[in-house]
């Protein structure tokens, strides 16, 4: 279908839900004039809801109906719009229809997934689809992964201006404070019990080249573990595990290898959590490490997992608005090029990252896809936010009031 023909130039699916709404809202009072956004569901009734609660200019915004089970409506709503943005998950249960139908349709696609086992299922059935129609499926477009994904892209940028050779040794020190929904957690339960039960699963989560587009063409330079317990680093701060590091991490390495191994060959990329520095800051080290360590044993376990279903956040829930506006996160990148050459690089914005900073990032991501596809990489297939949407994505972050920067050190 030409795109004169198209109805819709962003679709939000799952408009009801926490995260949707909250797209909704930003694309609602950030969108150029003129945008065609509609919003899509299971329920007419919920959506219509949500759309008379968005700010003015959203109330004359067509509602759709789709749904997961229902592959008819997912290729009607793909079929009508230039992308579709799915906040829709787990991923893993309800993601790969959603992909299906816009990758058959020639429709571009971005969501917000840190399921490393959905994205693999998604390259492996609906790559080469999407390449034949030229569907840009850019998954990880919320802070799993986009500030990872842009800091080392914006980093690359400088040390190739500067001639300082390809990237070698890159780690991520991430920080942030927001809250927790019942979207994330049920995502976190089904990986954790997939890779109980399924040890192709398990293989997969510990291959630091999960979501490579050519495995047997990846260096065999062994890279950082996603967990190194608690430590100090030489400029005396503290870390620990990441969570995000697992999706993170892989996503970066995808994107290195979609543009050519660009980054470096060499590339040895990992991230960590910092903590602070001093006592305190060794303290909440050793108290991350070993909570994380409790959490993943527990929803390993029926009889703990089904006591935590009775104390976390429910699907379709998630932080408070104080909770989301006073949030912020922050990633300090430090980078040494093959040159020797040292580099500092900076992520940040403000909002609860995972909820308020999401909705902006994966706004963005969609406004990049609809309406700036002349400046995009010209690529197609299963993509990642810094190999489909690139410096255009960056560019747009950084007018909506977050940071990409990177200097020499």
């Amino acid at each position: 279908m030409s795109l004169g023909t198209l109805d819709h130039d962003v679709v939000v699916f799952g408009a009801s839900g926490f995260v949707g709404r909250l797209v909704a809202e930003h694309l609602a009072r950030h969108a150029p004039e003129g945008t065609r956004i509609a919003l899509a569901g299971r329920s007419r009734d919920k959506v219509e809801q949500v759309r008379d609660e968005l700010p003015g200019r959203a109330r004359d915004w067509p509602v759709l109906v789709a749904d997961v089970s229902d592959p008819t409506s997912l290729a009607a709503m793909a079929g009508s719009a230039r992308v579709v943005v799915s906040t829709v998950g787990p991923y893993l249960r309800h993601g790969l229809p959603v992909v299906e139908a816009c990758a058959r349709a020639g429709t571009h696609y971005a969501d917000l997934t840190g399921e490393v086992p959905f994205v693999r299922q998604a390259i492996d059935r609906y790559d080469d689809v999407a390449r034949a129609s030229g569907a840009r499926l850019v998954h990880g477009c919320g802070y799993d992964s986009v500030p990872s994904d842009l800091a080392v892209l914006t980093l690359h940028r400088r040390v190739a201006a500067d001639g300082a050779g390809p990237l070698g040794h890159v780690l991520t020190v991430a920080r942030a404070r927001g809250g927790v929904s019942g979207g994330t957690v049920a995502s976190m339960r089904g990986i954790v019990e997939l890779a109980a039960s399924d040890g192709s699963v398990r293989r997969l989560l510990a291959d630091p080249f999960a979501l490579s587009p050519d495995r047997a063409a990846e260096p065999e330079a062994p890279q950082p573990p996603d967990s190194t317990g608690p430590r100090r680093l030489s400029d005396g701060r503290w870390v620990a595990p990441f969570p995000m590091a697992s999706v993170n991490s892989r996503i970066v390495r995808r994107s290195n290898a979609l543009q050519g191994w660009a980054y470096g060959r060499d590339l040895r990329y990992g991230e960590v959590a910092g903590t602070g520095r001093g006592a305190r800051g060794a303290a909440r080290a050793y108290g991350l490490t070993a909570g994380l360590a409790v959490g993943a044993a527990a929803f390993a376990l029926p009889p703990t997992r089904d006591l935590l279903d009775r104390v976390l956040p429910e699907p379709g829930t998630g932080p408070d608005e104080e909770t989301r506006r006073t949030g912020w996160f922050r990633m300090d990148v430090r980078a040494t090029a093959t040159s020797g050459r040292q580099y500092r690089a900076v992520a940040s914005g403000p909002g609860d990252p995972g909820y308020a900073a999401t909705a902006v990032m994966l706004g963005e991501a969609s406004l990049a896809l609809a309406l700036d596809e002349d400046r995009l990489p010209g690529r197609a297939g299963s993509l990642t936010p810094a190999a489909g949407i690139g410096d255009v994505l960056v560019d747009r972050l950084r007018a909506a009031g977050h940071t990409y920067e990177a200097t020499p050190r």
